[in-house]
């Protein structure tokens, strides 16, 4: 596997055990985390702590479930992961079932731009990839 796509999974690894020290330790100081309108907790976060905090609100929410990476898009710097989500809510019965995509931007190994997009393909226009299986 790719270096880039090894910290991107441990990111998700991290969410999914709801380590919120240990999703940090791939972020550069000076991270952006981009989540767009119409999403639970929308906004631009910058800076490691930010980041952690909005990550640590919206697992939060969870009773149970996860966010699986399903497949993974590299072209230098930028990776896409395509994600499935399966989460129920706190005080919730019913279960989300969706699936994203998040696009990260990566230096020296470590994580400096982190957005989401409603829309895989959105994703790949955003990284300049194409995805030649569809």
């Amino acid at each position: 596997m790719n270096s880039n796509v090894d910290v991107i999974a441990r990111l998700f690894d991290a969410i999914n055990r709801n380590d919120m020290q240990a999703l940090t330790d791939d972020f550069d100081p000076q991270i952006v985390r981009v989540e767009p309108e119409g999403f639970p907790t929308s906004g631009t976060y910058r800076g490691i702590a930010e980041v952690q905090n909005h990550i640590r609100r919206g697992r939060g929410t969870w009773a149970e479930g996860s966010c699986m990476p399903e497949r993974y898009f590299v072209d230098g710097d930028k990776v896409v992961v395509y994600l499935h989500v399966w989460v129920r809510l706190l005080e919730r019965s019913d279960w989300i079932d969706a699936r994203f995509a998040d696009g990260f931007v990566l230096r020296d190994g470590k994580i400096v731009e982190y957005r989401s997009f409603g829309e895989r393909v959105d994703a790949l226009q955003w990284a300049g990839i194409e995805d030649i299986s569809s």
